[in-house]
């Protein structure tokens, strides 16, 4: 989360001099996980895995076989650098990069178009995605390379993204702007505030939009020519998609799945699609024929960044502590954090979400006049009350706008208004439990705890005679105790059925 004001002044004292805040408060992603935990519309705004960015006046009305040469890479050089702020930026890593490097070169001269050029870009996201911009633009997260597990895996996806590219698949499909006019509807309907407004619709200007399944199918299909074309496994694309699933699987919380943009957002794994893959590998190879070695992916890995970054903040379970502002806060239990850029967002799974963000209040005398001040519709002046939360003044409201009830409440601290938004189109007691649960458990964070807050990182090691899923996950930070089982089989690509034989590299999460 990037807090206005307070926040990016903190974030710019760290910045290497030249690079550009990343991102921008806004109320756009609120509003479209609100959509989809009420189950209105689904999530249209944060970019989807295997999506192809562009503007919808330049890409979407041109029919194929009438594109003026260049203009694919007009596209991907407009667009690639509001991907890099969507996605907190670039994230450097030597060892990331060869693991990239090592196999990109092999790729591109079994692919259907060698002569295609590619920039690839690690993006700074715990969110696991991979996606395309015309012109050979390929973008993986680092959330992506830290659940693979092997070379292949990492080829696997960059092959499926180099043939959304040499098929065209952006060009021909057509963009799908009236979502992205909805939600901004929506957007402008809750928030007043001029500003807010003009970031939110600056952050949503890319026209985000999913390929057509067939198109993915075809991806996967010639991706998988291509894995097998350049000697590494053409089992790795189903053996790293059902490792995507699980991952997803694993955020879905009591049944609710976190909003975060990931690789299969746009196209949901199923199990017909992976047998699909597993098809397509048989016409090239049985099992077992192909490079993986899961040594040397790892080893390059080893020591990377993972989870959020620390100049957003740190999400631990229920808890969203930020070492530089000094605070934290909890949601309560069944609720799912996220840590976005623009934002800290949360959902219970029935209908309620909440957003989390900043503002600057130092023009205002009182919180009461900031309440009233117009940035939010609907509000309803006899509900604003004065109050204060561990100590700090704080002020607390409520609105109703276009069938929505929201509570809101602001905490200050400086020159800083740190506010909290539920929103629900059914409020009942439990929304309002939640509300003030979360709210009453903001506070500032001693020197101390400050102190003891570090980024969790990946630690490679070979496993020993003796050792046990269960052992290993237990030396684990920053997962939820009860999980941490589930969660290391997962980031291991580890059958929980069979033991771990000796001297098998692993991934841990440490701090």
């Amino acid at each position: 989360m990037t807090i206005a004001t307070a926040w990016q002044q903190q974030r710019s004292k760290s910045r290497p001099s030249g690079q550009q805040p990343r991102c921008r408060a806004s109320v756009t992603r609120v509003c479209g996980k609100l959509l989809k935990a009420t189950g209105t519309l689904a999530l249209v705004l944060s970019l989807s895995a295997c999506q192809l960015l562009g503007n919808s006046s330049s890409v979407g009305v041109i029919a194929p076989g009438t594109l003026r040469p260049g203009l694919a890479d007009d596209i991907g050089a407009r667009e690639h650098p509001r991907v890099v702020a969507t996605y907190g930026g670039v994230y450097e890593d030597a060892g990331a990069e060869r693991a990239i490097a090592g196999v990109i070169g092999r790729l591109v001269e079994a692919s259907d178009d060698p002569s295609q050029n590619y920039r690839i870009t690690i993006l700074n996201s715990p969110a696991v995605n991979a996606f395309a911009l015309p012109g050979g633009y390929l973008y993986v997260t680092r959330g992506l390379l830290a659940l693979a597990n092997d070379v292949s895996e990492i080829a696997a996806v960059l092959a499926h993204e180099m043939a959304h590219v040499t098929s065209n698949h952006a060009i021909a499909r057509q963009q799908r702007a009236e979502a992205k006019e909805f939600a901004n509807k929506i957007l402008s309907d809750v928030l007043q505030d001029s500003e807010s407004t003009r970031q939110a619709m600056l952050s949503s200007q890319l026209s985000f939009a999913r390929f057509s399944q067939t198109q993915e199918l075809q991806a996967d299909a010639v991706g998988v020519k291509t894995l097998a074309k350049s000697g590494y496994d053409p089992y790795a694309a189903s053996r790293f998609l059902k490792a995507m699933a699980d991952f997803s699987a694993y955020q879905s919380a009591q049944g609710s799945a976190s909003d975060a943009p990931d690789f299969l957002s746009s196209h949901p794994t199923t199990p017909d699609r992976v047998n699909l893959a597993v098809r397509a590998a048989r016409q090239f190879a049985a099992p077992g024929i192909g490079e993986r070695d899961r040594q040397q992916y790892l080893s390059r890995i080893d020591g990377m960044l993972f989870g959020d970054d620390p100049l957003e903040g740190f999400v631990r379970g229920r808890d969203f502590l930020h070492k530089a502002l000094g605070i934290s806060f909890s949601v309560p239990r069944g609720y799912i954090l996220e840590n976005s850029s623009e934002a800290v967002l949360a959902s219970d799974g029935e209908g309620t979400a909440m957003r989390f963000d900043g503002a600057d209040v130092s023009n205002y005398d009182s919180l009461s006049d900031y309440m009233t001040s117009g940035w939010i519709n609907g509000l309803l002046p006899e509900t604003v009350r004065a109050t204060t939360f561990n100590g700090l003044p704080g002020v607390t409201g409520a609105a109703i706008t276009q069938g929505w009830s929201f509570r809101i409440a602001v905490v200050r601290i400086g020159r800083t208004g740190y506010r909290f938004i539920f929103a629900s189109r059914q409020p009942d007691q439990s929304f309002e439990q939640g509300f003030h649960e979360t709210v009453e458990s903001f506070r500032q964070l001693s020197p101390t705890e400050r102190a003891r807050l570090k980024s969790l990182r990946l630690k490679v090691i070979a496993t020993k005679s003796g050792d046990t899923a269960r052992k290993l996950a237990i030396g684990m930070s920053g997962i939820e105790p009860s999980r941490r089982l589930e969660f290391f089989n997962i980031l291991n690509g580890l059958d929980p059925r069979q033991p771990i034989k000796a001297g098998t590299y692993v991934k841990m999460v440490v701090d």
